[in-house]
């Protein structure tokens, strides 16, 4: 394990993953609750077309799957309220777009020959200080967000028309987390991927809810869940020389039917009268 350590690329891809756990845990623990799984996964899969706008007008990546991202979530939180029976359809669509105009768009870009299977499926082997910095700061403002809005958050997640009555504007709260949401798939996707992060966002929560009873203890349990897969994953790509973001997910998901599968067993041998 020493020897992995001298490397710069591996010494970023660890502390990467520390980073991208946090965010993933925290942002995953909110798809989860509030049953946005497809939702952020419409989110993650549309910004390509983010993607293919830098590219065409020369902007850094960040900054145009950004606002691109932003712009995706406000559409999506409006028509929530205005589209409700039809969605599900409704975020096919901007998938699908957003998808298509990136991948044109990249096409029409004179000179650029750039593979972007990476923003597809991720090279946290290959991520920057650059990237780093920009996760730890998400990363503190994600943590301000919810530390500040923890009892809005709770009540959104689990009885909304409550917490509406209680005087919260839910449908701008919503947007807003709509809106921090694609941000963090934004920032993660060098790690895993457009394709992949929807993994990291839904099954460590998932199993988390499974040992937790609070919503905090579900956010520490999916970041750790979440770091344990993207170790695992990182140390069997450089081994085995696979793709980081694909080993990721495999691991995430034996760990998780571990997890689950082991809690299954423990209630069962336990519940016996």
């Amino acid at each position: 394990m020493s020897d992995i350590l001298q490397y710069t690329f591996m010494q970023n891809a660890l502390i990467g993953a520390f980073w991208a756990s946090i965010i993933c845990g925290i942002i995953g623990t909110l798809v989860v609750t509030n049953k946005m799984v497809f939702l952020a996964g419409g989110i993650a899969h549309s910004l390509y077309g983010g993607v293919g706008i830098a590219i065409f007008l020369g902007f850094p990546i960040i900054i145009g799957t950004a606002f691109f991202s932003v712009a995706c979530a406000i559409f999506l939180g409006i028509m929530l309220f205005y589209a409700k029976e039809r969605f599900d359809a409704l975020i096919g669509s901007l998938w699908a777009f957003g998808m298509a105009v990136g991948i044109i768009l990249v096409e029409l870009s004179p000179g650029y020959n750039k593979d972007f299977m990476g923003y597809l499926f991720g090279s946290i082997l290959s991520i920057t200080d650059n990237d780093i910095y920009s996760m730890i700061i998400f990363s503190g403002f994600l943590f301000c967000f919810v530390w500040l809005n923890y009892r809005i958050i709770l009540g959104i997640s689990y009885d909304s028309e409550f917490t509406h009555l209680q005087g919260i504007n839910t449908k701008v709260f919503n947007i807003l987390l709509m809106i921090i949401i694609a941000l963090g798939i934004v920032i993660s996707m060098h790690s895993v991927g457009l394709i992949l992060i929807i993994a990291l966002l839904s099954i460590p929560a998932y199993c988390s809810e499974v040992f937790t009873n609070s919503l905090a203890k579900m956010m520490i349990a999916s970041s750790c869940i979440s770091f344990i897969a993207m170790i695992g994953g990182i140390l069997i790509a450089y081994f085995y020389d696979f793709a980081a973001g694909a080993s990721i997910v495999v691991v995430l998901c034996v760990l998780s039917f571990i997890l689950i599968l082991g809690n299954y067993f423990y209630h069962k041998q336990f519940s016996k009268p």
